[in-house]
């Protein structure tokens, strides 16, 4: 049966893009973008970055303007919650009660903030930075604050904290573990980092785990730590991850294990649903097969163009290579693959510049590179990597070998 119908279930980057992607390619059917927050579509990466900042606007944030989905015939309901799959119908039933039909969904519905059962986090003053509404909040309030903590060293609490250095506020940040951005980067990427925001006066506490947040007056005053310490703060980023959000798969029977459950080319065991972004688990040929749940825009774009191959009748397995950004003040780390379980690396550059990249090996295979402020590093890395060819340890360790050429190399 033809797909006329293609029902779109969030308007991140995923969904957007496979809205944008269907027209594209010439599908011709009826487009429905489903949002459940009130303005049209925007890029998430700069709300931790210059929008925090007050550099841009709403405007520079936005993926297009509203004519472009009148334009390109794409029904944009903003404000519009998904509450309940009827697979046997075909039907999506939102929270308002009305119902739509579909022969084609996508599950595009993202990850929301990982919240810690701690006393207190419900106070005034506890921050998060997910989505615009909460990058307004916290905006607002890191223009009065005096005590800033941080609760988690990853990507978000680090472009945070550059941010509020950069206004002269001090912060602190609690990390459970030994380094920063431990899930993602090797341990020489941390250690630069870490000292790179240490020069800035930002202050760690490592192996730090807060047990309560004090308020006076509703508002946050002070957090416990667990070894009995205190830290005085009116202003808490709490940035410890994301939560898939499969609750609606989950309702509908689908299999959900850290993400929606799909197959190679993003299908959910239902033919007609697919889960494609943050919100979904597939096996990923850069990593051995293994199920895999990655929060990136590059993954969330190319899902959906996956998704919209299929739908136009051009199916493929997803293959596409995992990239990664992160701006921190004048630090531009770019990650080119998938670096875990690595048991070797190999430093290219020079660390005290400031610019250098890390090659990350297991069993003398290259698993990706971490690169500081070597963007040309970077884009040699994603073309050899998403190519297949490979760069031996010995070679990544010689500064005079071509990595331009090897990555421009044709194969065979």
């Amino acid at each position: 049966m033809a797909t006329e119908r293609v029902v779109i279930v969030g308007a991140g980057h995923a969904g957007f893009q496979l809205g944008a992607s269907l027209r594209q390619g010439g599908f011709d059917g009826a487009i429905v973008l489903l949002s459940d927050e009130p303005v049209l579509p925007y890029q998430r990466p700069p709300l931790s970055k210059d929008y925090l900042d007050g550099k841009i606007g709403l405007d520079l944030l936005l993926m297009r303007p509203e004519a472009f989905y009148r334009d390109h015939r794409i029904d944009y309901l903003p404000g519009a919650p998904a509450a309940e799959i009827d697979r046997a119908a075909r039907q999506l039933r939102l929270a308002s009660g009305e119902r739509l039909g579909y022969d084609h969904l996508v599950l595009a519905t993202g990850a929301r903030n990982r919240v810690p059962p701690l006393p207190g986090i419900e106070l005034d003053g506890v921050s998060y930075l997910r989505n615009l509404a909460e990058t307004d909040e916290l905006r607002e309030r890191l223009t009065a604050a005096e005590h800033i903590v941080v609760i988690g060293a990853g990507f978000i609490g680090l472009e945070f904290a550059a941010i509020a250095r950069g206004k002269g506020k001090p912060v602190r940040i609690l990390e459970l573990t030994d380094r920063v951005m431990g899930r993602v980067v090797c341990p020489p990427t941390s250690e630069f980092f870490a000292a790179a925001h240490r020069s800035k006066g930002v202050e760690f506490s490592f192996g730090a785990q807060a047990v309560r947040i004090v308020g006076r007056n509703g508002k946050v005053d002070h957090i416990e730590l667990a070894d009995g310490g205190q830290l005085p703060a009116d202003l808490v980023l709490v940035s410890i991850g994301v939560v898939p959000n499969g609750e609606l798969a989950a309702d509908a029977g689908l299999a959900v294990q850290n993400g929606i459950v799909v197959d190679a080319q993003l299908l959910t065991s239902d033919p007609a649903i697919s889960a494609i972004g943050d919100c979904c688990a597939y096996p990923s040929m850069h990593a051995g097969g293994a199920m895999t749940r990655l929060e990136a825009v590059q993954n969330a774009a190319d899902h959906a163009r996956c998704v919209a191959d299929r739908v136009l009748g051009k199916p493929h397995p997803y293959a596409a290579l995992p990239w990664f950004w992160s701006e921190q003040g004048e630090l531009r780390l770019q990650i080119a693959g998938l670096t875990a379980g690595h048991d070797h690396t190999v430093l290219r550059g020079s660390v005290e510049s400031g610019e250098f990249s890390v090659f990350c090996y297991r069993d003398g295979k290259l698993l990706g590179v971490e690169s500081v402020n070597r963007p040309a590093d970077h884009a040699h890395a994603r073309r050899l990597l998403a190519a297949g060819r490979q760069v031996t340890p010995e070679q990544a360790a010689d500064d005079g070998f071509d990595l331009r050429a090897a990555a421009s190399a044709r194969s065979g």
